[in-house]
């Protein structure tokens, strides 16, 4: 499988910051071919060594050994005195810089290195911690000034507008405060369900379930359910708080069969589906995977439910209606029931075929079966039709403990 590689990179501004010392970080927005986008701070040093990584990397294409060869961009040193004009002059420059690093050729532009330094540090996400006296000062590029600078492909970053429908009060420091009616710009869209977002000249994160778009209801945006189910792991024990949602604990394997925005997703263990946060489950893989996405929940809580907001003012007079768990659940069983019976399909030669668990259930008052004459003389009689095979949560519901232990150590290694 090909690995994600940078397609565009946008610069949306900068952010003056006071811890540990005073300086500047650059907001970059980077979008990977796997169609996700990412938010990033990098100071300028930071952008300067990786320049200087580059040339020393590619000699011929930096115009180290015959000038005229050179198609990486420059880029000016850092000074060692920085004033307050120094980061809004450099906008343009980095700009420009980062869209014609991305249009080199691909041996350049998709390298290991580039990917790395352009891919999420833990410290964008989670900040370091500010001084409670100085607040970060954030400065956005208007969206006439990028313009000019945007790849013709990709276009500028419009940030999408939504509406706050409830009042939000935050609870840690990368949150903010919000009030009904704001009208918040969303940098970046988080599965978890927290949405980094900017309103004036707040920035921080909030629950995806306080807001909703001025087009249109926001269920609009989601995926429909895919009843195929994707394996992940829960790296996180929960215990449910609502009728609809589904206790797990650590390390418990699961189909994930809808996917929301809130970040509340549909999951299925068996034959029950239930509310999960997405943030306490981790694509099925490696070991050592789940113990570093463990590490990073210290301290994260999953947002709010939609179902959970008092006084939730919509400007949408109609929405489409949520699935309930008995709809899924429904939905599920038939899906799998169809997908059996696609594996056995009847084939010439399997007329003496064994009765399967699911039609002896059925003919539980013992009724004689009539079976045809199989005279090849009456070809209007059709072959009797296979019953399907028994679903894997009829299988599991019938075998013995340790074969369903079994079972589930063999899928959490898969």
């Amino acid at each position: 499988m090909e690995e994600t590689y940078v397609r565009h990179v946008e610069l949306l501004g900068f952010e003056k910051r006071s811890y540990p010392s005073q300086h500047y970080v650059y907001m970059l927005m980077v979008k990977w071919s796997d169609l996700s986008e990412k938010l990033i701070y990098r100071t300028y040093p930071e952008i300067y060594t990786f320049h200087k990584l580059l040339k020393e990397m590619f000699p011929i294409e930096s115009g180290e050994i015959e000038k005229k060869d050179r198609i990486i961009p420059s880029l000016p040193a850092p000074r060692w005195l920085i004033s307050e004009k120094s980061p809004e002059t450099r906008q343009n420059t980095l700009a420009e810089y980062c869209h014609s690093l991305i249009n080199l050729p691909p041996h350049i532009s998709r390298c290991r290195e580039l990917g790395t330094f352009f891919r999420v540090r833990r410290e964008d996400e989670n900040p370091p911690t500010p001084n409670t006296l100085k607040r970060n000062e954030t400065f956005v590029i208007s969206k006439e000034s990028t313009r000019g600078n945007a790849s013709e492909i990709s276009g500028p970053i419009i940030l999408d507008t939504y509406r706050v429908i409830a009042d939000f009060e935050k609870t840690s420091k990368h949150e903010i405060n919000l009030h009904t009616g704001d009208l918040v710009e969303i940098v970046e869209k988080n599965q978890n369900g927290w949405w980094f977002c900017q309103c004036e000249s707040k920035r921080g994160w909030i629950p995806a379930s306080y807001l909703e778009p001025l087009d249109g209801p926001e269920e609009a945006e989601e995926d429909e359910p895919n009843y195929e189910g994707e394996m992940f792991v829960s790296i996180k024990a929960y215990k449910k708080e609502q009728p609809d949602e589904i206790s797990l604990e650590i390390g418990e394997t699961i189909e994930v069969i809808h996917k929301l925005l809130d970040g509340w997703w549909v999951v299925r263990k068996g034959d029950e589906t239930g509310h999960f946060p997405s943030m306490f489950l981790h694509k099925a893989g490696k070991r050592e995977i789940y113990e570093a996405e463990r590490t990073n929940l210290q301290g994260h809580k999953p947002p709010p439910r939609r179902s959970t907001i008092r006084n939730a003012k919509s400007i949408h007079n109609k929405a489409r209606q949520r699935l309930s768990q008995d709809a899924y659940r429904r939905n599920s069983r038939r899906y799998l029931q169809q997908k059996g019976g696609r594996l056995t399909e009847p084939t010439g030669s399997s007329r003496n075929t064994a009765k399967s668990p699911l039609r002896e259930r059925k003919n539980q008052d013992n009724i004689p079966e009539t079976s045809g004459s199989g005279s090849e003389s009456d070809p209007k009689k059709e072959a009797p039709v296979v019953p399907p095979r028994p679903s894997p949560e009829l299988i599991l519901e019938r075998c013995s403990d340790n074969t369903r232990k079994k079972v589930s150590i063999h899928r959490s290694n898969t």
